[in-house]
């Protein structure tokens, strides 16, 4: 590449990507950084098409708020994109007969999460979103980046792009790889970390394709009203089976949009049984054949497969200002869909040190040290979820008990946590990494190495049932929302009392592994000392939480739960009812035309995207 010919561009931030995890960084940084100078980077063009559907069209609670609430995406994405009703599990009653939902056992979600996830058409939502960043005055290049110089500290990065026709060079402080697979980033700076040693024994596949026009009606009739209060088809439904799990995501309503896709474990099931369109239909018609039908009922759109899916990266947020977020920071199954879920916690950490970078904040290397190492936590306990997952899958009894409580921390703590912000506050990150105020990564270690002992016993231990308030005493139910933060709106930074919440689901926990242990092992496994080990280092970190949970209250008594509501309710002081009309007869009489008719504005399709709407979030959310 001949330097001289090449025109020169300078920003504040240069994006490499511009999918999913790249519009929402660079949306989120034009809604929280004033005058940011954004460029992004993407070889594919700004109207996206059917070959731009990938993995990841499911969001659940923390990134449908990222989506939603953090980028003021609510209004679009409601008319937009499906809805979410949570997630559905089926296991076969018998694996040779799974021809319709009544051959399977199942855990419905049965009734809407208390906060509510959505379903993404991923080509439609990056080109829409690509839009409002333009809009905003982030600059598009659509070309390929062909190499990049990175420079130590906080020296100018340089990306090199070719276009249809010329080459850029484009200079930013700051530049971030959300390109996805092609690890720019990564290879340039040995970054990436493959293979199951390195991500904890996960060694996955995934095969998947897209279909439309399906008949709905051959996974579920849609009538079922003693057991839930919202819909099963719109929701993120996994069939899972022996070494495997399918995905069934619908992606658009109009056109009866499907993603079916695979994920299989390479000691149970090998890749050329699976890699093609025709071993994948084969493969689903035998194991899962009501999805089987599904697909058949519908047009085909595409077909992928890829042999690896698990990677992860050694920093997230470089102290030489290159970041790393989405599949090109770590990806290890889509399971829980905690793709995004991860991506959020990135975008607003790396949003967060490029602000306090760019306005020269003495405490901004502090933030990002802290958080790099942060999104390395949450990324290896994103790991551990998946980890011993092809013995377990398959069995209802086991997978079951599994998800119960890997579902209370999500709602218990990892919830509270992002609502409330506290991924961003160096103190309390400071707190939870102190021996003993968390006990997430070794009670489930312990867990899964014991379920694997109950699944080679082949034993019969129950079946938990994920939202039902019977499972536990006290009515538990793991959706709780122990500081009401969200009838109560918290959704200021440190409003949200995430200790309160910490304390119970510690408590709570320690509950369920005694009822575990009773079950699978009896008196002895309930008083084998590593075991009573466990159980006590849970009431620890209750008690604990206890404490911090006291004296968070005394340290916010008399602080509003919403500034907001709160200046309403002051505003209202002042209020005085007036049983006043103003007079409209007038008005009507001005938009009389000569003939006799009425001048009305025109009505445009209420389905038109309105961008400009979007642009710009309401001022009081701003003040």
């Amino acid at each position: 590449m001949n330097n001289t010919q090449c025109q020169t561009y300078d920003y504040d931030v240069v994006i490499m990507g511009a999918g999913l995890a790249g519009v929402c960084q660079a949306r989120h940084l034009l809604l929280n950084v004033p005058n940011i100078k954004i460029a992004l980077v993407d070889p594919r063009p700004e109207e996206r098409t059917e070959k731009d559907l990938k993995v990841g069209e499911s969001a659940v609670e923390i990134s449908t708020l990222m989506i939603c609430k953090e980028l003021g995406l609510y209004d679009y994405m409601v008319e937009h994109h499906p809805p979410k009703f949570g997630l559905n599990f089926h296991w076969p009653k018998h694996p040779e007969s799974t021809e319709n939902i009544n051959d399977y056992h199942h855990l419905w979600a049965i009734r809407q999460p208390p906060l509510a996830s959505v379903l993404i058409h991923r080509p439609k939502f990056e080109r829409d979103v690509l839009r409002m960043n333009q809009e905003m005055g982030a600059v598009f290049y659509q070309g390929r980046v062909v190499d990049i110089d990175l420079t130590s500290g906080d020296g100018l990065n340089v990306v090199k792009v070719k276009l249809d026709r010329e080459y850029l060079e484009l200079k930013a402080k700051h530049i971030i790889d959300a390109a996805g697979r092609k690890f720019i980033i990564g290879r340039k700076t040995d970054n990436v970390l493959f293979g199951p040693e390195n991500v904890r024994g996960v060694n996955n596949g995934s095969a998947w394709m897209r279909v439309k026009n399906v008949d709905r009606t051959i996974f579920h009739s849609g009538y079922d009203p003693l057991v839930s209060t919202c819909s099963h088809y719109y929701a993120t439904n996994h069939w899972m089976g022996h070494g495997h799990w399918v995905w069934m995501i619908p992606t658009d309503t109009q056109n009866m949009e499907l993603s079916i896709g695979l994920v299989h474990h390479h000691d149970y099931i090998q890749a050329q049984t699976v890699n093609t369109k025709e071993k994948f239909y084969a493969f689903l018609e035998a194991n899962h054949n009501i999805m089987y039908r599904l697909l058949k009922s519908g047009e085909e759109i595409d077909f992928h497969y890829w042999p690896k899916l698990a990677h992860k990266s050694k920093t997230i947020l470089s102290k030489d200002n290159w970041y790393v977020i989405g599949d090109a920071a770590a990806i290890f199954d889509p399971f829980y869909s905690m793709g995004m879920t991860m991506m959020s916690f990135e975008i607003d950490t790396i949003t967060e040190v490029i602000r306090a970078k760019l306005a020269g904040e003495p405490d901004a290397e502090k933030k990002r040290a802290v958080y790099n190492g942060f999104n390395l936590g949450m990324i290896d306990r994103n790991n551990l979820l998946v980890s011993h997952h092809p013995e377990h899958l398959g069995n209802a009894s086991i997978m079951s008990h599994r998800m119960f409580i890997e579902n209370m921390w999500w709602f218990g703590m990892m919830i509270p946590l992002y609502v409330g912000k506290w991924h961003l506050d160096l103190k309390f990150l400071a707190k939870i990494k102190q021996p003993g105020r968390v006990y997430i990564t070794e009670i489930l270690t312990a867990v899964y190495q014991q379920l694997t002992e109950l699944a080679e016993k082949n034993a019969n231990i129950g079946f938990m049932y994920t939202h039902r308030a019977d499972e536990l005493p006290f009515n538990y139910i793991m959706s709780r929302d122990f500081d009401e933060y969200i009838h109560l709106t918290k959704y200021e930074p440190q409003r949200a009392n995430v200790f309160v919440s910490m304390q119970y689901t510690h408590f709570f926990v320690a509950i369920w592994y005694l009822k575990f242990l009773w079950k699978g092992f009896g008196l002895k496994g309930l008083l084998a000392p590593q075991n009573l080990k466990h159980i006590f280092a849970l009431l620890k970190a209750s008690a604990l939480a206890g404490w911090d949970n006291w004296i968070f209250k005394l340290k916010t008594k008399g602080v509003p739960d919403n500034s907001i509501t709160a200046k309403a309710r002051e505003d209202f002081k002042s209020y005085q009812h007036q049983p006043d009309l103003q007079p409209w007869i007038s008005l009507a009489n001005e938009k009389t035309l000569p003939n006799g008719t009425h001048e009305f504005p025109s009505l445009k399709d209420k389905n038109t995207l309105k961008v400009s709407e979007l642009v710009t979030l309401p001022a009081e959310i701003k003040s």
